[in-house]
């Protein structure tokens, strides 16, 4: 009797599992970009804002085109309740992969004019809160030996702007904490990087004097408005697994204008 050939059974390859994303000022512009890049490549995007309605209409969209998201309404600029959220995410979620910091204000004046109330509420959404936000990250990345940490900052940042003070320490001071994070934990496998973008079509960018405009345009290498489709892409690589090497940098995302 003959014994019948039997095919062998291939091994089976780990698959990666679905990685969880917390996206702050989730609610509109850049940040509702980057969150619609981030679910349509297949994360679990947590969508937090201050404000329930938006992120519960962004919710529904990136449910409807066959992606995962949970919405948290959270006022970033309250360190304990930022950080709490992020350990029940970590926890309810039984991960946390990536973070981008993506909350910001504005309160611009020339500093003459700037009061400490303009300076405080800047600092204190613009910085502070990306502070406890990544110090809230850190422990459930540590743990899986794996994470993503962006920080959205602006070239503002990198080079300063007239009537920007408060904009540009906060944004400058992104940089140092993102560098910092880069060398305290990337023998944990955690990565941390800056996207900065320059002149991009968002609100806070819809009120600028059209003469100011063109001479953007002028002085940039590609004459034209960035869209927060620009940026989420940078921030999509950023975040991915292919990224691992990358980790410490300052991503320019601004057409030429700085050359940063």
């Amino acid at each position: 009797m003959t014994d019948t050939p039997t095919t062998p059974t291939p091994p089976t390859t780990p698959t990666t599992p679905t990685r969880v994303a917390l996206v702050t000022g989730a609610s509109r512009g850049i940040g509702r970009a980057i969150a619609q890049r981030l679910a349509a490549d297949g994360r679990h995007v947590v969508l937090v804002a201050r404000s329930r309605g938006p992120l519960d209409e962004l919710k529904a969209e990136i449910e409807q085109s066959g992606g995962a998201a949970t919405a948290l309404a959270v006022d970033v600029g309250d360190r304990a309740a930022l950080a709490a959220a992020i350990d029940a995410v970590a926890k309810d979620l039984g991960r946390l992969d990536i973070l981008v910091n993506n909350a910001g204000i504005t309160r611009d004046g020339l500093i003459l004019r700037m009061t400490d109330q303009q300076w405080d509420e800047v600092i204190a959404v613009n910085l502070t809160s990306a502070f406890a936000a990544c110090r809230a990250a850190a422990r459930p990345m540590m743990k899986h030996r794996f994470g993503r940490i962006v920080n959205i900052a602006s070239t503002s940042g990198v080079v300063g702007n007239a009537g920007q003070a408060n904009y540009a320490a906060a944004k400058a001071g992104l940089i140092g904490l993102t560098r910092t994070l880069a060398r305290e934990l990337g023998s944990k496998g955690v990565t941390a990087n800056v996207v900065a973008p320059g002149f991009v079509e968002t609100d806070m960018t819809s009120g600028l004097p059209e003469e100011v405009g063109q001479t953007v345009l002028k002085a940039m290498s590609v004459p034209r408005l960035g869209t927060p489709q620009d940026i989420a892409a940078a921030v999509a690589y950023a975040t991915s697994d292919e990224a691992g090497f990358l980790t410490g940098q300052v991503i320019c995302v601004d057409g030429g204008l700085t050359m940063c």
